[in-house]
């Protein structure tokens, strides 16, 4: 499954290749959900022979709870992480453009990084991987084992190719993992997937619509040190008599 994910990101990336535009990203994120959860589909109930449950994609309508939390676990630390380092002008940050047009393409991004990359790389690392190494391992060590895999694919794709990129991966892998061993599901992943990676691009130059001094440092302490760190508070808090890293999980056999 993990040669799958990598093979779908290389296809698509030589397929849209080229200067960034927003029809082509929007292009990427549908064709990319739209081949990867089938993928996933036909793996789990075909070659696994196992009940879509195991995957941890409940409805939204059940879902929608941890959705909000892993957005909020994400953003509430990031925004206190962007005031401190513009009160301590560590940071300047400046708009190119008209309010409503930022608020236009946050809305925008939050589409594309969900059908691009928090869905799929959720649905794919955390869904189906690391359930599968957790019925088998104890819960850690699945949890470790899909951050090495979740790292490598971002080493493969070119996302990740210098040594900070890489850790990153590897934190955050192990982040949204730990969600999907504390809440049994991946919409808490896939909320704070879709926070991190929206707000990144909205600062970065796929937004398009700040302009950023100091960009290294927002990246570190406001996007990733501090909001990292107190949703790792929050969920040993909120799960503390849930999470058991040395038992294996079972499979749900409905």
């Amino acid at each position: 499954m993990a040669t799958a994910a990598v093979l779908v990101w290389l296809f698509l990336r030589a397929l849209l290749d080229g200067d960034y535009d927003r029809p082509t990203h929007a292009v990427g994120a549908v064709l990319t959900t739209a081949v990867v959860v089938p993928l996933v589909v036909v793996a789990r109930r075909v070659l696994d022979r196992r009940p879509w449950a195991g995957l941890g994609l409940p409805s939204l309508r059940a879902g929608w709870r941890h959705l909000l939390l892993g957005m909020a676990c994400w953003l509430v630390p990031a925004a206190a992480g962007f005031a401190l380092c513009l009160g301590f002008g560590w940071v300047e940050i400046s708009v190119r453009t008209s309010v409503g047009d930022v608020l236009r393409v946050a809305a925008l991004l939050v589409v594309l990084v969900f059908l691009k990359e928090a869905l799929p790389e959720e649905l794919i690392f955390r869904g189906y991987l690391q359930h599968n190494l957790a019925t088998r391992l104890p819960a850690w060590q699945a949890l470790v084992g899909q951050a090495v895999l979740f790292t490598s694919f971002g080493f493969l794709v070119g996302a990740a190719r210098s040594v900070d990129r890489l850790a990153l991966f590897f934190v955050f892998a192990l982040q949204l993992g730990a969600f999907r061993a504390a809440t049994g599901d991946i919409w808490a992943g896939i909320g704070l997937h879709v926070a991190f990676q929206t707000v990144a691009q909205l600062f970065g130059d796929v937004g398009a619509v700040f302009d950023v001094v100091g960009g290294d440092v927002l990246g570190v302490v406001a996007m990733g040190a501090i909001p990292f760190s107190v949703s790792w508070l929050v969920l040993r808090h909120r799960y503390r008599d849930r999470l058991n890293w040395h038992a294996p999980t079972p499979d749900p056999v409905h």
